[in-house]
């Protein structure tokens, strides 16, 4: 059969598929001819920087991703982790971030359709989702039509497929307007004994292509997430897939009772690349040759080409090598709920990856060498500079405390996010122990009576940029600190890694950094990455956004019924903060968002004292000395106070007389590895006694009493004078209403 060839391959149409000159000569090496026009595009799918981590494979080999509780780390389409009793969490996070932007509500319900179909192919139910969501300045023109659009797309999605959105994040940055970020995360519960991988097994075995037709939305997709936006941004609209949640829902369904048969040797999600990337990696991970013979790919769109059908990146796909004596049980399963079964293809000994497009072959490739033989490079990278000390001193107090705090929980990153979590199911499933708000999303495993997962998603991306190691350090003991916060023992994590251009030394150097600066935590914390995504080239007419490593997490709880939650103070409590008193304003949120300058380092994480301070912390909570549990972060002590007066609805009195330094780095410092409990009066000296034995710093702050938040003379403001600030600024920036929070939660 001769090989097809449609199209001139002109210096143009590589460019256009995001090839360099030399990544082309080193497809002509490869393969010792020049490629067909559907060739050129399974290249350009397979070797751009979404798929082939040809940027960042180097570094990300460096990540821990072993522990006694990982099953199945990084290279799946999730990771896999021990929860005790033949049970395992699987999880992961990616980003949909390019398009998102352009077109913003199917943008995002597809990055949580992508996602949810990555834990369930693994065979796993979803029992959770979380997203992190980056958006530019309040006043951009696009920013409210974006914050609009990507909620309504998250929700769309997740709420009619079923599954409770726990937690996240939005922030506002002006470093955002032209690129923003949607990271999605969802989590889900399979038996130990019952993962489904992705590689294929044996030879002549009939390749499936399963759910829901193919279509031209999404076609080059991977290639358009892997460039620079610029002017032609709105020509890209066609590469932004159309999500169904409906139809994924009988998908998962349909999965789920055919992993039940037998009848799944390997499965793989269509994600990014589509057709492509899931035949090419199931074959090449098993050493095998594929063959497709695309007449037999379901497709909803007339004379589609072999080269839109191998790059369409249709949502609600699978493909599946089957057990051939299984094939009749499995077509009735994919009949019975209306979705697609075709045999399209077969598994082969040969180790090339053939398409057959109407009796043509339009494809003949070398199958490893389409994943193996990507580039991959070491991009030159170079340190960013670091900012002087900060004294305290040197940071201008201010004039008014009580109008600083509300201006700050009233603020565009500081205030509540109820606006957002309200459009989004957080109870269905009837599992959700905590709403979003807190520091973590709670849910509990219904096949155990006490047992519940926590799960959370942490990044400051001012830290990363003012120093990425201590920056990337931070993202994991934040997301570490938060699970800790809930009574849960953090087991492991995902990474989304979201930076700019890695061709630019200053920008690959905040990579490096970021990364060595997650190892180093992961590491000393015991979390370790076993799933995740890299975004890159996140710039639009050269601005990039700021670093933003998402680090998301699972923490396993063996009893929720002593879950620590942010609103549990009684009145009469005793307030202790854990850690040392406040004194880093460098990168604080008082400094940035009060007095309008950005300077100052990072604050440092000692990571040994996170251990130890998280350590007692929990083991505090899960002893049933503890009400209520805040870690300190963006904000400090102060904005840590007013979030747990706010979700108790009680008052405090509290005093700093005997802590050191000025007051408003007491207040506003973001120093780390740090938590405010509330503890029974009659258990304060027991607790103040174990953390002096555990040499874990601590502060008796005061007591839970009052309708006020009172320090010493510096403020006393109303729980409902804070609520009302908290709560005004998102409704009324979406659509000039007011929301209320109720009384208390």
């Amino acid at each position: 059969m001769t090989i097809s060839n449609s199209k001139p391959i002109t210096p143009e149409l590589i460019a256009a598929h995001g090839l360099k000159p030399d990544e082309y000569q080193r497809i002509l090496d490869l393969i010792g001819r020049e490629p067909t026009f559907t060739e050129l595009g399974i290249f350009s799918a397979m070797w751009n920087e979404h798929c082939s981590y040809k940027s960042s494979k180097k570094w990300l080999r460096t990540l821990p991703t072993k522990g006694p509780r990982v099953i199945q780390g990084p290279g799946e389409n999730a990771g896999v982790v021990d929860i005790d009793d033949g049970e395992c969490v699987v999880f992961k996070m990616e980003s949909h971030n390019h398009p998102s932007y352009i077109e913003p509500y199917q943008g995002a319900a597809t990055g949580v359709g992508g996602i949810l179909r990555d834990v369930f192919t693994m065979g796993a139910r979803p029992i959770a989702a979380l997203n992190a969501l980056r958006f530019g300045e309040p006043d951009h023109p696009k920013t409210k039509h974006l914050v609009s659009g990507v909620v309504a797309g998250v929700g769309g999605y997740g709420n009619s497929f079923g599954v409770p959105t726990v937690g996240g994040e939005v922030e506002f940055d002006a470093r955002y307007n032209g690129n923003i970020l949607v990271n999605a995360f969802a989590a889900g519960l399979a038996r130990a004994d019952g993962i489904f991988l992705s590689e294929a097994k044996g030879v002549g075995l009939p390749v499936v292509y399963l759910g829901a037709k193919t279509g031209r939305d999404g076609v080059g997709g991977a290639t358009m997430a892997s460039a620079e936006f610029d002017e032609s941004i709105e020509e890209k609209r066609p590469t932004v897939q159309v999500g169904d949640p409906f139809t994924e829902k009988c998908l998962l369904e349909a999965c789920l009772e055919l992993m039940q048969t037998g009848a799944v040797i390997a499965i793989q999600d269509m994600g990014a690349a589509g057709l492509t990337c899931s035949a090419v990696e199931m074959g090449a991970k098993g050493d095998l040759g594929i063959e497709l013979l695309l007449d037999k790919v379901p497709v909803r769109e007339e004379r589609m080409t072999a080269y839109e059908m191998m790059l369409s990146e249709s949502q609600e796909r699978m493909l599946m090598v089957l057990e051939p004596s299984k094939e009749e049980v499995a077509k009735a399963i994919f009949v019975k709920w209306g979705l697609d079964f075709a045999i399209c293809g077969k598994t082969t000994d040969d180790l090339r990856f053939r398409v057959i497009h109407q009796g043509e072959e339009v494809a003949n490739l070398p199958i490893k060498d389409l994943g193996d033989q990507a580039p991959e490079y070491d991009r030159p990278w170079k340190e960013p500079g670091k900012f002087p000390a900060l004294a305290a001193s040197a940071v201008a107090a201010p004039a008014d405390y009580k109008s600083t705090l509300l201006s700050l929980v009233g603020s565009p990153n500081q205030s509540s996010r109820r606006w957002v979590y309200e459009q989004y199911d957080t109870l269905i499933q009837g599992n959700s122990l905590q709403l979003p708000g807190g520091d973590a999303g709670v849910v509990r495993v219904d096949t155990h009576p006490t047992k519940a997962l926590a799960f959370s998603s942490d990044v400051t991306p001012r830290y990363v940029e003012a120093d990425p190691f201590e920056g990337g350090k931070q993202a994991v003991a934040e997301c570490w600190r938060n699970i800790t916060a809930t009574g849960a023992e953090p087991l492991a994590a995902t990474d989304n890694l979201n930076f700019g251009n890695p061709e630019k030394p200053e920008i690959m150097g905040q990579f490096v950094m970021a990364i060595k600066g997650i190892g180093e935590a992961c590491r000393a914390l015991d979390f370790p990455i076993v799933s995740g995504n890299v975004s890159l080239y996140n710039e639009t007419n050269g601005v990039a956004i700021l670093p933003t490593p998402t680090i998301a997490g699972v923490g396993l709880l063996p009893d929720w019924s002593k879950m620590a939650r942010i609103g549990g103070m009684k009145e009469g409590d005793a307030i202790l903060m854990i850690g040392v008193d406040g004194s880093h304003l460098g990168q604080s949120i008082y400094m940035r968002d009060v007095l309008g300058i950005k300077e100052g380092p990072a604050p440092e994480v000692d990571l040994a004292a996170e251990r130890r301070n998280g350590d007692f912390v929990r083991n505090a909570i899960r002893n049933g000395e503890v009400t209520a549990c805040h870690d300190i972060s963006s904000g400090g002590l102060a904005i840590a106070l007013a979030e747990m007066a706010m979700s108790s609805a009680k008052g405090m009195k509290l005093s700093l007389a005997e802590s050191h330094g000025p007051a408003h780095a007491l207040l506003f410092g973001e120093d780390q590895a740090r938590y405010v409990i509330a503890v029974p009066a009659d258990l304060a000296d027991f607790v103040c006694a174990g953390a002096e034995d555990a040499g874990v710093p601590f502060r008796r702050l005061g007591t839970v009493e009052g309708a006020n938040l009172v320090v010493d003379e510096l403020f006393n403001v109303s729980v409902d004078e804070l609520r009302m600030a908290h709560e005004s600024w998102f409704p009324e920036f979406m659509d000039g209403g007011k929301a209320l929070r109720p009384a208390a939660e």
